[in-house]
């Protein structure tokens, strides 16, 4: 296990992810290009894995599945830094662009690549999910 850190981009909220990511994935749902103008880096991370310092403003949305999202961010700079879902308390989602080292990590699949617009560069080498995967990372069953 690698201890890993990261920050906003003022230095006035820090974090301390003390577990692997279960997941990294590049996010292409709509509400993530609103927040990036792009696709973002995305960890899943066990919340008890993950203590920060500083203050959080916070931003609820309900997602296209009836769960509310609460993103998490620097009220000082912007910097989106986390969120977390409803439907899974015990997971958090941290944005990869804040690490320290994001290189420290490797995205493993493309998510709601549907929604990527058409001159995204998505990664032909990794998995490309359309939607929202479900637990344990198989695609979401298509919708009739």
């Amino acid at each position: 296990m690698t201890e890993r850190t990261g920050q906003c981009l003022c230095g006035a909220v820090g974090y301390t992810l003390a577990a692997e990511p279960l997941a990294v994935r590049v996010c292409w749902c709509r509400d993530c290009q609103h927040l990036a103008a792009n696709g973002t880096v995305n960890m899943l991370v066990p919340a008890a894995g993950l203590s920060h310092t500083g203050t959080l403003s916070e931003h609820t949305t309900v997602a296209d599945s009836g769960n509310s999202v609460t993103r998490q961010f620097c009220p000082s700079c912007g910097t989106h830094l986390f969120a977390r879902s409803s439907a899974r308390p015990e997971f958090r989602v941290v944005r990869a662009g804040t690490l320290e080292d994001p290189s420290s990590i490797r995205p493993g699949m493309n998510i709601w690549a549907n929604s990527a617009p058409a001159w995204a560069c998505l990664d032909p080498s990794i998995e490309r999910i359309e939607r929202q995967p479900v637990p344990g990372g198989k695609p979401a069953p298509t919708q009739a």
